[in-house]
Parts: C-alpha cells; sequence; structure tokens
C-alpha cells in the first residue's frame, strides 16, 4: 500500500493534469508495488480536491464491464468513477475540444435512480425497481495518464485506469428515455457514427449480460466505504462499443434505434 504523503501527491499530479491537459507518465512505472486498492485511493484524494474547489458528484461509471476488456486488463471485475458535474454537456452542442487530451468515444445506457442503492447485498432486481428512467449516454474518455508508455510503448496498467478516475471525462444525455421495465435491456442496440459514417455498432448484452447487473455490482462494492448511489444519481453502466478517437471538428452520432439519438461535435 502506498503511503499517504505519495497518494495525495499522485492524485495532485492528476488534478493538475486535467486542468493543463498534459499527460502524465505511467505511476505503475514509478511505483511497481501500487495495487487496485492503491489506484483507488488516489481516485478518492483527487475527488477530494475537485469537491474543495465547489466541485460535485452527480453519478458513478462503471468500466471493464466486458470480459474481453477484463481479460487484458488481467482482472476479473469491473472498475468505477464518479462522475463530476462539469464532465455533463448537452446533446446536440458544441464540445470544446481543448477540455480533453486524447479523447475517445463510448456508447453506453445510462440508469437514473429514482431513489437510493445502498448495497451489500442490492440484486439486479433492486436495481430496476430503484431506477427512474434508463437512456441513451456516450461517455468521452480520456486519459490524464497516457495510455501508452512515451518511451516504452507498454500499455498502463488497471491501477493506473483506476487512479485516472476510470478513463472518464465527459457525458452526453440524450435519445428517449424509458422505464427500465418498459422493455428487455439486454436487446437495447447502437451504431455510432463519426462524420457519418459507422464506427460501431454493439448491444448492452454485453455489459455483463445485463447493464443493470453493473449497477448493482457497484452499489455492493462502493459499501465497504460507507457509500452509496443517491437518488438522482446518473449511472453509466459500460460500454458496449469499443472506444472510437475524435479531433476537432468531428461531429458524433449515436442511434439507438427506438430510444432515439445521442449526438454532438467536438469543436
Amino acid at each position: 500500500m502506498l503511503d499517504t504523503a505519495t497518494i495525495s501527491a499522485l492524485a495532485r499530479q492528476l488534478y493538475d493534469a486535467r486542468k493543463a491537459r498534459t499527460p502524465l507518465r505511467h505511476f505503475s512505472r514509478q511505483h511497481p508495488q501500487m495495487s487496485i486498492d492503491d489506484g483507488y485511493a488516489i481516485q478518492r484524494a483527487w475527488v477530494a480536491l475537485e469537491l474543495a474547489d465547489g466541485r460535485c458528484i452527480q453519478g458513478r461509471k462503471i468500466g471493464l464491464t466486458s470480459r474481453a476488456m477484463q481479460l487484458s486488463s488481467q482482472i476479473d471485475e469491473p472498475d468505477y468513477a464518479p462522475l463530476m458535474d462539469d464532465m455533463f454537456f448537452a446533446q446536440g452542442g458544441d464540445i470544446p475540444i481543448e477540455r480533453f487530451i486524447a479523447p475517445r468515444v463510448e456508447v453506453e445506457l445510462a440508469f437514473v435512480l429514482g431513489r437510493p442503492l445502498q448495497g451489500p447485498g442490492t440484486t439486479l432486481f433492486d436495481v430496476l425497481a430503484a431506477t427512474d428512467y434508463v437512456c441513451p449516454a456516450l461517455e468521452i474518455i480520456d486519459a490524464r495518464i497516457e495510455q501508452f508508455d512515451r518511451e516504452t510503448k507498454a500499455p498502463r496498467k488497471v491501477f493506473d485506469t483506476i487512479s485516472d478516475f476510470a478513463a472518464n471525462a465527459g457525458i452526453v444525455l440524450g435519445g428517449r428515455p424509458v422505464k427500465p421495465d418498459a422493455l428487455d435491456l439486454r436487446w437495447v442496440g447502437a451504431m455510432l457514427f463519426k462524420n457519418g459514417v459507422i464506427e460501431e455498432t454493439g448491444l448492452a448484452a454485453g455489459v455483463l449480460n445485463h447493464p443493470a447487473t453493473g449497477v448493482a455490482w457497484l452499489a455492493n462494492k462502493i459499501a465497504r466505504h460507507d457509500e452509496r448511489l443517491n437518488a438522482g444519481d446518473v449511472v453509466l453502466a459500460g460500454s458496449f462499443t469499443r472506444p472510437t478517437p475524435a479531433v476537432a471538428g468531428d461531429c458524433i452520432h449515436a442511434d439507438y434505434g427506438p430510444l432515439g439519438t445521442v449526438s454532438f461535435r467536438f469543436a
């Protein structure tokens, strides 16, 4: 376990990197003994810095929900991070590219809770009962810690990703909100377009066989820190497409069929 001073220093580096849009070398390279618990400790210390600035938490994101991503990261469960209030962007609008270092886009479903979820023991059915509505969402992920080391080209480790807010940087909600029992959420599909060209397709069942499964996992996971998911929280359940890179001028559009569309442009 990293000592408190090191955790605070690394959290400050991430806080500064987000503001300056300057990527960092892998923490796991500097600290080979780093663990998953260290990653979450750094993440919580970074959140404290954001809260001290007057930011607030408006929800959570769940990442690494596909089996393929877990195997590539050498873990057997997802990861998670907070959604800060300044990460939300308007549907159909322009998003300033200078907010990010190397943005990529993922297709997700967002669960908006009508009442709290407190683990342990939370089930998929508890999630569905507590959810006010589900809607399409696009997540913008970014890398304050380099995805690949600038010299060795080695990929970052899961400890790096976890400390780096699980790579989340922005969220756009859109489409048509539906009650969680209005359809079988496993069969929600989406097509992701960039500048009118289809880049990715996916099915929500790719998220742990049911996207609500990840929300239940999260409620149980954070309970050990005496935390819960609150009424009004937005929970990104996990991506069911590969991330698509984007640059200034790119128009992003996701079509969820009967659930409508989500779009924005990087300006």
